[in-house]
């Protein structure tokens, strides 16, 4: 397989820089380069299946091409798209607006660089205007609305975690329409690649910003909350508490052994809540954390603890356990 140089590289290469940009810009370093090429992966995937999906889809609906292309085919691939973001929300790999932006901006460009790859294998034009359209405007679209997508259904998370199957759907409702938009060619295209490259960094600077400013509140009441409430367990100092009044009335609940795992649980919960909040500041301050050695025997002993305790006894826990997708997510900053 052979492309022209200068296409290949305009047509590839801005999209790339754009993600290692996104990635250098996050101060906390929540996501790694592995997770982000994992991310890409999942994106030139989802590309391969729009190509499968859109031809079949057209077949069977018998529509306009032109039709297809400005509504159908943006739904189609904003999906396709979101779904590798719907599975780090159930794995818990996405604990803030920035992981979700960087996420979703991998995947845009895993996409886009199998869609210009095949327009570089099937269109033989050495026009570099084209490929500036693609590599500036098409391709930094793609990654710019699904980006769009882990933001907005990280933030909707946070506020319905009961939904968290829908909280995705938004996000494609909002990329679908951009993606249908830059699609119709209001603009010429190559004002549609110029608004591209202006307004998709702006948005993503304002969605770091804001993020960052989220995720340092959180580290310093989080810290603040932790640390009291980890003095009390330890002290053993608990009745006078809310914690201990609450803990006083799930005796009449559960049995004594019971009440003593869970009082371990949350011990050990607070605890590894404490170690991930110290990793992200030390990541801030450019240091690189040494692995935990003790890291895996915890996990195991808050297994052990989760099924002694039962479905009932964690869900019980939930007021002091911080919500436990954001719990989950501290583990894996951890390397659990």
């Amino acid at each position: 397989m052979s492309f022209p140089l200068i296409p290949a590289v305009v047509g590839l290469l801005p999209v790339a820089v754009f993600l290692i940009g996104l990635v250098y810009l996050d101060s906390f370093k929540l996501v790694g380069v592995r997770p982000v090429l994992l991310a890409m992966a999942a994106g030139c995937a989802a590309a391969g299946a729009a190509m499968i999906l859109n031809p079949f889809i057209l077949d069977r609906l018998g529509v306009d091409t032109r039709v297809f292309t400005r509504y159908i085919a943006p739904l189609v691939e904003e999906t396709l798209k979101a779904g590798y973001i719907l599975w780090l929300l159930s794995r818990s790999r996405i604990g803030f607006m920035v992981d979700g932006a960087i996420y979703g901006f991998a995947i845009g460009a895993g996409f886009s660089v199998v869609e210009n790859v095949f327009y570089l294998q099937s269109i033989s034009s050495e026009n570099i205007l084209l490929w500036i359209v693609r590599g500036f405007g098409t391709a930094i679209m793609h990654g710019g609305v699904c980006a769009m997508v882990g933001v907005s259904a990280r933030s909707l998370l946070d506020r319905y975690p009961k939904l968290p199957l829908l909280v995705v759907v938004p996000g494609i409702l909002l990329a679908a329409t951009v993606h249908s938009l830059f699609n119709h060619f209001f603009l010429s295209p190559v004002l549609s690649a110029v608004a591209t490259i202006v307004g998709v960094p702006m948005v993503m600077m304002l969605v770091f910003r804001y993020s960052e400013a989220a995720t340092r509140r959180w580290l310093g009441a989080g810290f603040d909350s932790d640390q009291q409430l980890l003095e009390m367990i330890t002290s053993g100092v608990l009745s006078d508490t809310p914690v201990g009044k609450y803990l006083h009335t799930l005796e009449e609940r559960f049995p004594p052994a019971v009440v003593a795992d869970m009082l371990c649980l949350l011990r050990l919960n607070v605890e590894l809540s404490i170690q991930a909040k110290g990793v992200l500041l030390l990541r801030e301050a450019g240091f690189t954390p040494e692995p935990d050695p003790e890291l895996g025997s915890h996990l195991e002993e808050l297994s052990y603890l989760e099924r002694s305790i039962g479905k009932t006894g964690v869900i019980a826990l939930q007021p002091f356990l911080h919500g436990s997708d954001r719990s989950a997510w501290q583990r894996q900053i951890l390397g659990g």
